[in-house]
């Protein structure tokens, strides 16, 4: 049976000899092979069991196709990790020679029963599936190893065949799909994934399994939302590029926000009527786009950002109210009162100590200029910014020449309103 993988063969040796290895895995085919006694003529590939002769490990590069054999498989396997086994990862360590074999980037399933094999020939078990013959491995073994893919037309799609395991960049454009196909969830490997002119509808949240994804390409979809719990998975880690252009979004939601590795952000063509008010804690943004939407205003928080880049031309964006909206209630509720202690002494809290309906009233809680929360008792003011003042580079928002737009603020108390009445003129 045979595995593709990166591998990297670490020699215990080297730190004694003060050296270190490179730290870097190569393109690698496995075959668990048996060992022919040196009498007697090998046997046909696939007609013996590993209980008849020794199982040996056989690693081919696309360098040395012939390969390195580690011999004597039985009680010769000192420890297998495994920790990482469903990320594609593993590692198994000999006695003799003292070696570690690192394996990456393998496909899950085939690498645990790779591993359960390897456990039976280490005990001199019999091994369900046949072994090998020691053969060089043919190069296009190697082809495997494909880490892009481009499809831009219905007729390419593979419908029968699945998707290299070992992919980075998976682009499927102009090929009609109505649903990301599920196979694709299961390319832990992929870094770029562009599913751009499509006719999908609903993202599902098992995307943000894909742990080492940075760029996604949502363009020119049917999109309608993007979900809370895309927002919350591992993509908060990995995700530098996202566009959304061409959509049906409406709103994003507040938990957008926690996707603090974007760089680059794409809204434009939506039917946006709001940015997440939190959007100044997307500290590494840098290019934002969100033009032909149709804002009226932009959260306060806005002004928080730092943009090489931005565009919001196109935008319905209304003048600011010349009198502030009142929301006060004195003296403030239970419900506003504890709110505020909770967010502004950072207790952390959750569905599984209080209701759900009052995490989600705490997550969407409003930020006052001074810094504290507040929930709905508040005032709410608008004035205006200079987009200049966020962004180095600015797309006029209107066709008049203007750089400016409106921001909506919100104060916790008369006496922060007061103290801001300067900015709001």
């Amino acid at each position: 049976m045979k595995l593709h993988c990166e591998v990297e063969v670490v020699s215990r040796h080297l730190p004694a000899l003060g050296l270190r290895n490179r730290g870097k895995g190569v393109r690698a085919v496995l075959s668990l092979c048996q060992q022919a006694p040196r009498t007697q003529p090998r046997p046909r590939a696939g007609g013996e069991r590993g209980g008849q002769h020794p199982a040996c490990l056989f690693i081919s590069t696309l360098k040395d196709k012939f390969g390195t054999r580690y011999e004597q498989l039985k009680e010769n396997i000192e420890q297998f990790f495994t920790k990482f086994v469903d990320e594609g990862k593993a590692t198994v360590r000999l006695k003799e020679p003292p070696v570690d074999i690192c394996l990456s980037k393998a496909n899950s399933s085939s690498l645990k029963g790779f591993l359960s094999a390897m456990r039976l020939a280490h005990r001199g078990c019999d091994i369900e599936a046949p072994l090998l013959t020691l053969t060089p491995v043919k190069t296009s073994e190697f082809e495997k190893f494909k880490t892009k893919m481009v499809i831009t037309s219905k007729k390419d799609y593979p419908l029968s065949k699945n998707f290299p395991y070992s992919l980075e960049h998976l682009q499927t454009s102009y090929c009609g799909l109505v649903r990301v196909d599920m196979r694709m969830l299961s390319l832990k490997n992929l870094r770029k994934l562009d599913l751009s002119h499509n006719h999908i509808k609903k993202l599902p949240a098992t995307i943000g399994d894909l742990i080492h994804l940075q760029e996604l390409n949502l363009n020119d979809n049917h999109l309608e939302s993007f979900s809370v719990a895309l927002c919350q998975s591992t993509l908060q880690k990995s995700l530098r590029s996202l566009d959304l252009s061409k959509n049906k979004i409406k709103a994003l939601p507040v938990q957008f926000c926690q996707l603090q590795e974007l760089t680059d952000l794409k809204l434009d063509d939506n039917e946006l009527i709001q940015l997440p008010f939190k959007m100044g804690h997307l500290t590494n943004l840098r290019f934002l786009s969100a033009a032909r939407n149709k804002l009226p205003f932009l959260p306060s928080e806005f002004k928080n950002l730092s943009l090489e880049y931005l565009d919001l031309f196109g935008n319905i964006f209304e003048q600011p109210q010349v009198l502030p909206v009142i929301k006060l209630q004195m003296p403030l509720t239970l419900l506003e009162s504890s709110a505020r202690t909770v967010l502004y002494n950072r207790i952390p809290y959750g569905s599984h100590i209080i209701p759900f309906h009052l995490c989600q009233d705490l997550d969407t809680a409003k930020t006052c200029v001074c810094g504290r929360f507040c929930l709905s008792c508040f005032i709410q003011g608008t004035t205006t910014m200079n987009l200049h003042s966020v962004a180095h580079t600015v797309v006029l928002v209107d066709n008049m020449g203007g750089t400016e737009a409106p921001v909506v603020s919100y104060f916790c108390s008369l006496a922060c309103y007061v103290n801001s009445c300067d900015m709001l003129k």
